[in-house]
């Protein structure tokens, strides 16, 4: 669920890409998604007076793109999501000096000399064999001997680096210093060889999308998560439809993904009662607070607002559209054209320091105003650890306290990685001090008469070390006007459209039902391990034989 829970919150004004890095984000994250839509799929428009006209300053830019992101929060449209993901700035424009960040030949800074000599040694060997040459014509005599100088040169300057950690008066090239003090964080040929085999074979072909509508005062939205794999050998897509009921706090996914997994793993008797069905999952089965739906939507705007009005303005700025063919890496070709035919562009840039700490005060806000007004939903995180409640607290109201004890928990942790991370950088040289700027950017398109028509979303995952490029994924969604001839899940028959009583799976009643089956000596061997295993199933129906 990672994958489609990230196609929601990256296009979320609101969304924290920290969720892409960090498991436990990912986890919180899921107790205010339902909140998110009401804001983050929303077509919004800008004060034609104010930005069409006034000064494109940061002042002005931040407080324009506030001001849309609050004005139509509740208007219906359709929308469509890409994301794509590349690692092209790991193995791009390569430069191969020894005091440059060049991939070195060895994993091992023991065998770098012998193994860098080897390679050359080997490009030496297939030239002449392209010439249909001997290797040891004279023709290559000046090749050969530079290659001996510079194997010689190497070991001479390995023996004195190891030397001179021993003896401080040994003095060491500048270029092989740098290249030995910091041959950890080099990447190995070997290295960029993967990202490029990573990058033709499974980057390249993939591609992730979600549409939908969202339709706030029916209570309604829904996405048609989809994953392409297009090679040239092989052409594969998978769908999952969802179905959200803002009003009863209700999601329905549809089964068919999910059948044959069931059937094979738990329920042997399943057959195809699944077919044609949705899978009901209700949020809220009456144990939660009157109202606390609601107060959890306010809860999210307040913090939304506040963080972004607490933002730098130095954060925010005007773009003119055609500069967005030039960013680098490059943006994906069949995201541009749609963003370059914008009449206006507002960008927001954050380190990723900068998010972290956003995502904090973001899900601080939320938990403080939760806490004040349902104190009773706040219980110690050790209380409430995975795994720990037992049957008769499996309720929408004990699931709530656990995930309100993770956000205090990670709001804990967090603040405390902000704060390391800060003390790190200032003591790492400057090129370890490239480790935390990788950069997380908000681009908003709008057209001439001031509507926000996309927003695009690029974020770089942190390298593991300081000469790597970052992985960068790029999130565009586009807005549209809700066409009454589309429908949601054009892969559905039209009476599964809108999932009912007659369509659907109460997953809560099922599960009771399929516990039972189990406790009367049924089901598979994977399934009886897997009972036996759950606290909250030996809780209620004792040790399954």
């Amino acid at each position: 669920m990672r994958t489609v829970h990230q196609i929601i919150a990256n296009h979320l004004p609101s969304a924290s890409a920290a969720s892409v890095f960090n498991g436990n984000h990912l986890f919180v994250g899921a107790l205010v998604t339902g909140a998110l839509l009401l804001t983050g799929c929303q077509s919004t428009s800008l004060d034609q007076s104010n930005a069409m006209t006034a000064k494109q300053t940061p002042v002005a830019a931040k407080t324009a793109l506030a001001t849309a992101l609050q004005k139509k929060r509740r208007q219906s449209f359709s929308y469509h999501s890409n994301l794509e993901i590349s690692n092209e700035q790991q193995f791009n424009n390569i430069n191969t000096e020894i005091n440059a960040k060049a991939p070195v030949a060895s994993g091992y800074i023991d065998e770098y000399c012998e193994d860098t000599h080897d390679q050359a040694y080997t490009a030496l060997l297939t030239q002449a064999a392209a010439q249909n040459k001997d290797i040891l014509v004279a023709d290559y005599d000046a090749e050969r001997t530079t290659l001996k100088d510079r194997y010689l040169e190497c070991t001479d300057a390995y023996e004195a680096w190891v030397d001179s950690n021993y003896d401080s008066e040994i003095t060491v090239p500048v270029s092989y210093q740098q290249l030995f003090d910091n041959y950890d964080d080099r990447t190995t040929a070997q290295d960029v060889k993967k990202a490029k085999l990573l990058d033709a074979y499974v980057l390249k072909p993939l591609s992730l999308n979600a549409q939908g509508v969202y339709q706030p005062m029916a209570g309604k939205a829904t996405m048609l998560a989809s994953v392409q794999y297009h090679a040239r050998n092989h052409q594969s897509s998978v769908n999952q439809p969802i179905y959200l009921d803002l009003k009863n706090g209700n999601i329905y996914l549809w089964a068919d993904n999910f059948a044959m997994f069931n059937s094979e793993m738990l329920d042997d008797k399943l057959g195809t009662k699944w077919r044609n069905k949705w899978l009901k999952l209700a949020i809220d089965d009456g144990t939660l607070p009157k109202g606390f739906g609601s107060e959890l939507i306010k809860s999210h705007f307040a913090a939304l607002d506040a963080t972004v009005d607490a933002a730098p303005i130095s954060q925010f700025d005007y773009v003119t559209p055609n500069t967005l063919a030039s960013l680098s890496p490059k943006l994906p070709a069949h995201q541009l054209p749609a963003m370059l035919a914008s009449n206006q562009v507002i960008r927001r840039v954050q380190n990723t320091e900068s998010y972290e700490q956003f995502y904090q005060d973001y899900m601080r806000i939320v938990y403080e105003r939760i806490s004040q007004r349902y104190p009773e939903l706040i219980k110690e995180s050790a209380a409430y650890e995975v795994g720990t409640a037992d049957a008769d607290k499996f309720t929408s109201k004990a699931l709530m306290q656990q995930m309100l004890a993770m956000i205090k928990s990670g709001m804990d942790s967090g603040s405390e990685t902000v704060e390391e991370t800060m003390a790190e950088a200032k003591e790492k040289t400057a090129e370890s001090a490239m480790l935390v700027k990788a950069e997380t950017q908000q681009l908003y398109g709008f057209d001439k008469r001031g509507q926000l028509k996309w927003q695009h979303l690029r974020s770089e995952l942190p390298s593991e070390t300081a000469s790597n490029k970052n992985m960068v994924i790029d999130v565009l969604q586009q807005y549209s006007a809700i066409s009454a001839t589309d429908m949601a899940f054009p892969n559905l028959r039209s009476d599964v459209q809108v999932p009912n009583a007659s369509n659907s799976i109460d997953m809560r009643e099922y599960g009771s039902e399929l516990m039972q089956y189990y406790r009367d000596g049924n089901g598979t061997a994977i399934g009886k391990m897997m009972f036996n295993v759950m606290p909250m199933a030996k809780e209620k129906f004792g040790t399954i034989e």
